[in-house]
Parts: C-alpha cells; structure tokens; sequence
C-alpha cells in the first residue's frame, strides 16, 4: 500500500490578513487529512511544527515514500499584496509523476476552491519540498491568506480541502476512496488454512501477508464488500465477510 510524506507548511511567521498563520491553519489541513489517509488504506509519516522546509526534506529523503506532499496558502507580492487569488499546485518538470500527482490534485481542488478557472498547475522552479525529494514531490498553494476572500476561504474550508486532497491521492494511487471511520478491532473468522490481506480490492490482487483464523485485525475503513486493515503492521484489503467486527 502507498506511503506518503506529509508536510504541513512550517511557516509560523506567515499570519493570515485575518488571524492565525499559515503553520497554524496547514496542520489544521493535515489533521483532517490523516482519517481520511488512514480509512483509504494509505501509510503517512508527518512532520512536525518544529521542523524547518529543509529538515523536512531529509526526513523525507531518508524514507522509501511514494509521494512527497506539501501543504502551503499564499502571499502575493509586495506590490500586489492582497490583489491575488487562486489555488497554485506546484510540480518538478523533470518528474512526470510529480506532474501527473499535481494535475490529480489540480482537478479535483476545481471542486472546491470558489473559481475553478483560478486553479492552477504550475512548473516548479526553486522550491525544495518539489525539487530535492526523492520521492516524486508536489506542493500545494491552497490559496491566498494576504486576500480577505481567500483567507476565509481556508479558514471556512479546512475539511473540504482535506477530503478533495486524500480523493486525488487515492485516484493517483488506483485506489478506492474510503470515507473516514474510527478505526475498530475485529477478528478473522475463516474456515480455509488463512486468509490473504491483498494489494487491491480484489481476489486477484497479490497477497502482502496471510491471517490466520482467531487472529486480531484492526478494521480502518470500508469499500463496498471489502474492508481496509491493519494486520500486524500491514496495510491491505480484505472480503468483509472473513473479519467479525468486535462490539
């Protein structure tokens, strides 16, 4: 199953034109992304407030990651402070999985940002978090927080802005998208020799490890007749009707 690295933006001296920082409203979005992660079977590690763009990238490199993502809001120019509006995803031109995740995110952040036409994917040309990762990297600029409209845009939109982001991910991925649950422990219950936690939601999916009957698994989230689990550390799909939630 695919692992991302999830990097909030560390910018607590960034503030919103009405209250709070980017850092601040970034985690926000990252906070609500994680249930949504977690349901569609999709592995994270984060960064944390106290780390800088530049430690987030050796934490990422020293990783095997699938995609590096970056959440960030904007600021214009001096010149043009509080003039500019838009959602921006940023891409390295010389990785075209890089560019094929921007375009994912770009498409279905147009189903939540207020003017589609302003969302946009762009060239990266000197941001690091795309640049220096060695995962495929990309960069989110969800909107302008120097503009009144599109500070509360974020401020009023944090889940929206986290769902359509976990929805493009897993559309990258060739993934299911699984609307958040808390996770819950459940049982295998089996009659065969075991039981195989798959790559994909299908019987001819390969197999990441086998279960045994009796033995605990922790339910994460649900697609149709499959449910995501954690066993033992490894993330897959199971048929629902071989795990026996427990009450």
């Amino acid at each position: 199953m695919p692992v991302i690295y999830l990097s909030p933006s560390t910018q607590e001296f960034n503030a919103y034109i009405n209250g709070g920082t980017e850092e601040y409203y970034m985690n926000l979005v990252a906070d609500a992304m994680e249930p949504y992660l977690r349901s569609s079977g999709i592995g994270f590690v984060r960064n944390t407030p106290e780390m800088t763009a530049a430690s987030s990238i050796v934490q990422s490199n020293a990783g095997a990651f699938d995609l590096h993502v970056s959440l960030h809001s904007n600021a214009a120019p001096e010149s043009l402070s509080g003039q500019l509006t838009g959602t921006e995803v940023y891409y390295n031109p010389q990785n075209m999985e890089s560019l094929r995740a921007a375009e994912i995110i770009s498409q279905n952040l147009k189903n939540v940002y207020y003017n589609p036409d302003r969302v946009r994917t762009l060239a990266a040309s000197e941001l690091g978090e795309v640049l220096q990762t060695r995962a495929p990297g990309v960069l989110i600029e969800y909107a302008y927080h120097d503009n009144e409209t599109d500070a509360a845009f974020i401020k009023d939109n944090i889940e929206s802005l986290a769902r359509a982001t976990v929805i493009a991910l897993t559309e990258y991925f060739g993934i299911p998208f699984v609307e958040a649950m808390e996770p819950k422990e459940g049982v295998v219950s089996i009659t065969a020799d075991f039981l195989n936690i798959r790559q994909f939601p299908s019987i001819y999916a390969d197999s990441l490890a086998r279960a045994y009957n009796g033995d605990p698994i922790t339910i994460l989230g649900q697609w149709e007749d499959w449910y995501v689990v954690d066993y033992n550390g490894v993330i897959g799909y199971v048929m629902t009707i071989y795990v026996m939630p427990v009450e």
